[in-house]
C-alpha cells in the first residue's frame, strides 16, 4: 500500500509509519514540526520529509490510504486534498482497528498505569512466544518500534488512550479498537480541555467497559471507589477485579508473594504491584498460565521514562518518571519513600500538560507531593503562552498543591542551581514530567548530581 501520514512527527504516529515501512508498505509524511527521539528515527528509516511543512502536492490519487494525526489542524490544506480527491482517510486508532477486527484485541485504558500494564502484557507473550501484535505508548527494551503489525499473530495488545482521535473525529481513542479484553487502571481527571468535567470524563470509560462483548472479560482495579462504582453496573460481561499483588521489599530488593514461593522482580512501588495483577488476569485470559507469567515478569525491567534509573552511587540515587496527573504523582513518589525510606527523597515536578497548567485544576494535586521531604514545582511560561493559558504563579500553586514549604521555580537555571544546592549524603532524586524542564539533559544532569562531593 501507499500510505501518506499528516502528522508524522508524533509520537504514536511516527513508530506507526516506522512500523508499516517495515511490514512493507510505501510510507511518506509530513509535518510543522518533528523533534526528537521521532527525527532521528524518522531520518534511520529514510521516512523523514525533506522539507517541513505541509506539502498538498504530496496528495494525489495514486495514494491508498492517508492517516491523519491529532497534531494537525481541521484546516489542514493536506487534509483538504485528501477530502477532495476522495482519498480513505483513518485516524491511527482506525487504522489499528481495521488491522485487528480480524484478532483478539487487548485494550488497556485508565487515567494512569496503562503504558506499564500494556508492557508487561507484551513483555509476558513474548517471552511464552505468543505471537501479537501491539501499540504501546513508551519505548520498550529490546524493541525497535512501539507498534507491531503482522498478518501471523491472532492477539493485538493496545494502549487505550482516552484522548482524542483526530482534529475530524472527537471520540477518545479508545473507544475505536472495540476490546475483546478491556481493561480500566483507575480513573483520575485528566484532560480537562476536552472532558470539562469529571463525570463527562468518567463517562468516556463506562462507554469503554460497554464495548466488551459477552464472552469478553472486563478487568479492572477495585481499589478505586468510583471505577468500583462504575464497574458494578456493568453487567454483561465477565468481570475481574483486581487490587495489587501481594509483596515485600528485603534489603532495598522488591519481592512477589506467590504459591510458588517468592519471585524476585526487577520493578517496585505499590502502583506498580498493581499493574502488574492486571497484567496477571489479562493474561491468564490469553491461556498463559501462573508459572509460566512469574518466570517471565521476573525479568521486566519497566517502560521508558516509568521510574527510569539514570544513576546511583554508594549514597545517592536519580530517577526519571513521566509521572504527571495528581495521581500519578502521588503513586510515583509513594513507591520511592517506600522503596529508600532510609534516604532524603527530594522530588520536583514540572507542570508541563494543558491541565497541568490550568489555574483551576491545581487543586487535585492538593498533598500530593506530601511524602517527599523536599517538593518542587518548576513550570516554564512559554508553555503557557504556548497553549494560550492565563498565567499561573507561585500563589496558585502553594494553594493548589497545600504544601507551605513546595518550593516553585519558573526558571531553568534557578531549578539547576537549586538542585545543586540541596546536595546532602544519602538523596534520592525524583524528577517527574511529561515533558523536558525546558531542555534539561536528564542523563548527563543525573550523573553531575550524584557524584558531587557531600555538602558540609
Amino acid at each position: 500500500m501507499r500510505i501518506h501520514f499528516i502528522a508524522i512527527g508524533g509520537s504514536a504516529m511516527h513508530n506507526l509509519a516506522i512500523a508499516l515501512h517495515l511490514k512493507g508498505d510505501q510510507v511518506t509524511g509530513s509535518d510543522d514540526e518533528i523533534f526528537d527521539p521521532a527525527k532521528s528515527r524518522l531520518e534511520k528509516y529514510g521516512l523523514l520529509p525533506k522539507k517541513i511543512g505541509w506539502q498538498p502536492e504530496l496528495i494525489t490519487r495514486e495514494i491508498d490510504a492517508i492517516i491523519l494525526g491529532m497534531h494537525a489542524r481541521i484546516d489542514n490544506p493536506e487534509l483538504a486534498k485528501a477530502d477532495e480527491l476522495g482519498l480513505k482517510i483513518y485516524s491511527y486508532p482506525e487504522f489499528l482497528y481495521e488491522h485487528s477486527k480480524e484478532k483478539l484485541r487487548i485494550v488497556v485504558g485508565g487515567s494512569h498505569g496503562k503504558t506499564t500494564i500494556t508492557a508487561m502484557i507484551i513483555h509476558v507473550l513474548q517471552h511464552c512466544n505468543i505471537a501479537c501484535d501491539y501499540m504501546v505508548g513508551a519505548q520498550l527494551a529490546g524493541f525497535e518500534v512501539m507498534v507491531k503489525m503482522s498478518q501471523e499473530a491472532s492477539i493485538m495488545v493496545i494502549e487505550g488512550d482516552e484522548y482524542l482521535t483526530s482534529p475530524i473525529d472527537r471520540r477518545p481513542k479508545f473507544h475505536l479498537y472495540r476490546p475483546n479484553v478491556g481493561i480500566i487502571s483507575g480513573i483520575a481527571w485528566d484532560h480537562v480541555n476536552v472532558f470539562p468535567t469529571f463525570d463527562i470524563y468518567v463517562e468516556q470509560f463506562k462507554i469503554f467497559a460497554e464495548m466488551i462483548p459477552a464472552d469478553g472479560k472486563y478487568i479492572y482495579y477495585g481499589g478505586d471507589p468510583v471505577l468500583k462504582a462504575m464497574s458494578d453496573r456493568i453487567t454483561h460481561t465477565r468481570k475481574v477485579e483486581y487490587s495489587h499483588h501481594p509483596y515485600e521489599i528485603v534489603d532495598g530488593d522488591t519481592y512477589l508473594l506467590t504459591p510458588q514461593g517468592k519471585k524476585k522482580i526487577k520493578i517496585f512501588g505499590k502502583h506498580n504491584l498493581t499493574n502488574l495483577n492486571a497484567a496477571l488476569h489479562t493474561c491468564r485470559a490469553v491461556g498463559v498460565s501462573d508459572e509460566q507469567f512469574y518466570d517471565a515478569i521476573a525479568t521486566f525491567k519497566g517502560a521508558s521514562n516509568r521510574l527510569e534509573l539514570l544513576a546511583k552511587n554508594e549514597k545517592n540515587v536519580f530517577y526519571k518518571d513521566f509521572a504527571h496527573s495528581p495521581s500519578k504523582v502521588k503513586a510515583t513518589i509513594g513507591a520511592v519513600r517506600e522503596q529508600y525510606p532510609e534516604h532524603q527523597l527530594i522530588a520536583c515536578l514540572e507542570l508541563h500538560t494543558f491541565s497541568s497548567l490550568s489555574e483551576s485544576f491545581l487543586k487535585e494535586y492538593r498533598d500530593s507531593m506530601n511524602e517527599a521531604d523536599e517538593a518542587i514545582v518548576y513550570f516554564n511560561p512559554e508553555a503557557i503562552k504556548h497553549k494560550k493559558l492565563p498565567l499561573i504563579d507561585a500563589k496558585m500553586i502553594l494553594d493548589g498543591f497545600n504544601r507551605e514549604d513546595l518550593s516553585v521555580f519558573n526558571d531553568r537555571e534557578a531549578l539547576i542551581n537549586h538542585l545543586f544546592a540541596v546536595k546532602k549524603e544519602k538523596n534520592i532524586y525524583l524528577m517527574m514530567s511529561s515533558g523536558n524542564f525546558n531542555g534539561i539533559n536528564l542523563p548527563e544532569f543525573s550523573k553531575k548530581i550524584v557524584t558531587l562531593p557531600l555538602k558540609q
